[in-house]
């Protein structure tokens, strides 16, 4: 009886999975809204774009063609963060398309929510430029393409998420995204 009652817990206690919270990260053309939709959608939880979580100042500024500096991004990094914690805390879990360039801004969204993993997408910068010259309706103009790559930190092998390419067709995106963050911790 003890032993079919531990087992009972341990099928319990894995059919029980924490509500993920994701976020997709890049720069400017990488596919982050996209790819954050389509996972949000597979995986049965909310999406949000941390665009829309920017201070007006920073949205006009960028629209100018200004790149941001770590003070305009501190309170909207704290922003993402508490949605990701949130969300962890109402079990909803969320998907967030954010840049998160360097390992600070990573660093300050899993301050606020630790339980964050990271899907880096990247690619070369021509794959990057062909991809934002094409888009209407985005307030960050392909001029500021380089001083994103400029910035950018890739994730780094001892932060929780993983690094996706995009020189791909997005289901092929999707699937090893998908597919690399379901099957869990290696061991």
């Amino acid at each position: 009886m003890e032993q079919q009652s531990r087992a009972e817990s341990v099928a319990s206690t894995e059919s029980r999975h924490e509500a993920p919270a994701i976020v997709v990260m890049g720069v400017s053309g990488a596919g982050k809204s996209t790819i954050g939709v389509l996972l949000a959608r597979k995986l049965g939880v909310p999406f949000a774009d941390a665009d829309d979580l920017h201070p007006v100042a920073n949205v006009r500024k960028m629209a100018s063609g200004i790149p941001l500096d770590d003070d305009d991004r501190r309170p909207w990094l704290e922003a993402v963060g508490a949605a990701l914690a949130q969300a962890g805390r109402a079990g909803t879990g969320l998907v967030v398309a954010c840049s998160a360039l360097k390992r600070a801004y990573r660093e300050m969204i899993l301050a606020s929510a630790p339980q964050v993993r990271f899907v880096h997408l990247y690619g070369t910068r021509d794959v990057l430029a062909a991809r934002t010259e094409g888009r209407t309706g985005h307030f960050m103009p392909t001029s500021l393409l380089d001083s994103q790559l400029a910035a950018l930190e890739r994730l780094e092998p001892d932060e929780p998420g993983i690094a996706v390419e995009i020189d791909r067709p997005v289901a092929e995106i999707l699937d090893d995204a998908v597919s690399r963050l379901t099957m869990g911790p290696p061991g």
